[in-house]
């Protein structure tokens, strides 16, 4: 069973991370979108999502998104600071978090904090 499809449990949701295109943060909530279907708001806050999706897939491009790698389409704009996903949404990068997606995925973890 590879990463994508490995299920894991958001409350009572049965969720798989191939399936997520990016988590939203929303204060103390967080909304899901999907490749299929309606988004879903948790009441669980972004690191709860960044710590329990497999690193390999997420990365946190801004304080308020966790973007599936699958996903990302190009990065646009002059300084690389756009994200165009694959279902057409467009997602601003932090410039902090701007060399993220070249390097390792083991660099942007909480855990090691």
């Amino acid at each position: 069973m590879d990463i994508t499809s490995r299920p894991f449990y958001c409350g009572k949701t049965l969720l798989l991370p191939g399936q997520i295109i990016r988590v939203e943060a929303l204060s103390n909530y967080c909304k899901i979108y999907f490749d299929k279907g309606k988004p879903i708001v948790f009441a669980k806050v972004l690191q709860w999502f960044q710590l329990n999706l497999p690193e390999q897939l997420f990365v946190r491009v801004h304080r308020s998104h966790l973007v599936n790698r699958a996903f990302i389409e190009k990065v646009n704009g002059d300084n690389h600071e756009i994200l165009l996903l694959s279902n057409g949404e467009e997602i601003i990068m932090s410039r902090r978090k701007k060399g993220i997606l070249n390097q390792p995925y083991k660099t942007e973890s909480p855990r090691a904090a």
